[in-house]
């Protein structure tokens, strides 16, 4: 096999591969025997008609497809290796010549990654955050964990109220009929939660159990079922039941019942350490990437169309994952948010074109600085990964296959990071444009 680089404009380059006569031959065979079971010809019993025989009925090219695919699948990555290039899309394949006795020549059209000319990643200048919890806060937080531990009761001496659970019976109409999906009994239906349409919820405000009304609502116009968008409906409601939240009382019982703690004292100062770490760790995350896009944006780089769709394509890919374990495929997603392959892409492109850049500039920052990732910490990472997961170190491996040179990448690159924001300048937030402008100039200065 012998390799001929040709490069590009935009970081693109192209193979040319060209493999040995007799490759091609042992390949051809090699499908003839794949492919023989299943060819049937006058006088020969199936399986054992001739090579030659098929070839002249068929023609030659007949086993030329599968010839050509293990040929490629076989030579292309043994051609990537003997190019030297850091490949970083799919090729795009152009068989140039495929004759018996001649050598099958292939070329790949590839995207090469691009080179990063940095911008200043020392002393970046961040907004101050602050990170204060307030009593206000842990009030808040405090409240939110009684929520979480209310108890409902059913209410037999009041009408409902904002808030309260009403326990319905209802049917839709419009222009006089009823319609698909406008009736049900025994619906429990939040007040204030704004999960029916227009003024529904609002109308119940005020009724007592056993009341029979009739709401009045418009659908709206952009709504999905296009036969009652926009439309006038009458519900005819009949309240069952209602139901409120009873909210436990504030006081050391409370802070037993559903902490470690003894007193509410005790247990509030604990709500206001967690309040301090998740404002710290969001905190982190916002100046670093304040930090990096910075250095993004001060940086030059040329990306080239396909290392962008592959991208795209990686993260079609990851979120088909992530609905499939909501029980949903993408055909059925798209049905139901109105969504196209070609707009979520569209949408896609612009955090794909900054996950690509902020991973070439970390990389950069890694090999300018020559940070560098031992065995050890390799081993600490698989341990670490191991702790996370219940497994122990040679099942994670085993899961993750020999992707030690990937770990060792990844943590260079959060070294990179860690050693960008232990150098950064923290200012406060101006309170003008102008003044940010020029707080900006003197950054770079």
């Amino acid at each position: 096999m012998s390799v001929q680089v040709e490069n590009l404009e935009k970081n693109m380059a192209k193979l040319t591969v060209e493999v040995p006569a007799e490759e091609l031959e042992k390949a051809i065979q090699a499908a003839y025997l794949k492919q023989k079971g299943k060819i049937s010809i006058p006088g020969f019993r199936k399986g054992k008609v001739p090579r030659v025989m098929i070839e002249k009925m068929y023609g030659v090219e007949i086993f030329f497809e599968d010839a050509a695919n293990d040929l490629i699948n076989q030579e292309y990555p043994k051609a990537v290796d003997e190019s030297g290039l850091d490949i970083v899309s799919r090729p795009v394949v152009d068989i140039e010549q495929m004759e018996k006795g001649k050598p099958f020549i292939f070329t790949a059209e590839v995207a090469v990654k691009p080179e990063v000319t940095l911008g200043k990643y020392m002393g970046v200048q961040v907004t101050k955050i602050d990170t204060t919890v307030t009593e206000e806060e842990v009030e808040q937080e405090l409240n939110r964990e009684r929520e979480s531990n209310a108890r409902t009761i059913t209410v037999e001496d009041r009408p409902v109220e904002d808030g309260d659970t009403a326990v319905i019976d209802y049917e839709g109409f419009v222009d006089g009929n009823s319609f698909e999906g406008g009736k049900a009994e025994n619906h429990s239906l939040v007040i204030g939660s704004h999960s029916f349409i227009d003024t529904f919820e609002e109308q119940l405000i005020g009724k007592n159990t056993g009341d029979e009304l009739e709401v009045n609502v418009t659908f709206p116009e952009e709504y999905h079922a296009r036969e009652l968008a926009g439309k006038p409906a009458v519900f005819k409601v009949k309240i069952n039941e209602i139901k409120a939240k009873e909210l436990p009382e504030l006081d050391d019982e409370f802070a037993q019942d559903v902490s470690e703690f003894d007193t509410l004292e005790e247990y509030k100062e604990s709500l206001k350490k967690r309040l301090a770490d998740r404002k710290e760790a969001s905190a982190k995350r916002e100046k670093e990437e304040e930090a990096i896009n910075k250095i993004v944006d001060k940086s030059k780089m040329e990306i080239p169309d396909a290392m962008l769709e592959a991208q795209i394509e990686t993260m079609m890919n990851q979120f088909a994952n992530q609905i499939a374990q909501q029980g949903l495929t993408m055909e059925q997603y798209m049905q139901f948010s109105g969504m196209t392959t070609e707009k979520m892409q569209e949408q896609m492109k612009p955090d794909a074109l900054k996950r690509i850049q902020t991973s070439l500039v970390l990389e950069q920052i890694a090999k300018e600085e020559n940070i560098e990732v031992s065995d050890e910490e390799v081993d600490a990472e698989y341990a670490r990964m191991g702790e996370m997961y219940g497994m122990d170190v040679e099942q994670i491996k085993m899961l993750m296959g020999d992707n030690s040179e990937e770990i060792k990448k990844d943590l260079a690159v959060q070294k990179a990071v860690d050693l960008v924001m232990e150098n950064i300048k923290e200012r406060a937030k101006p309170k003008s444009k102008e003044k940010d402008a020029e707080a900006e100039a003197e950054a770079e200065a």
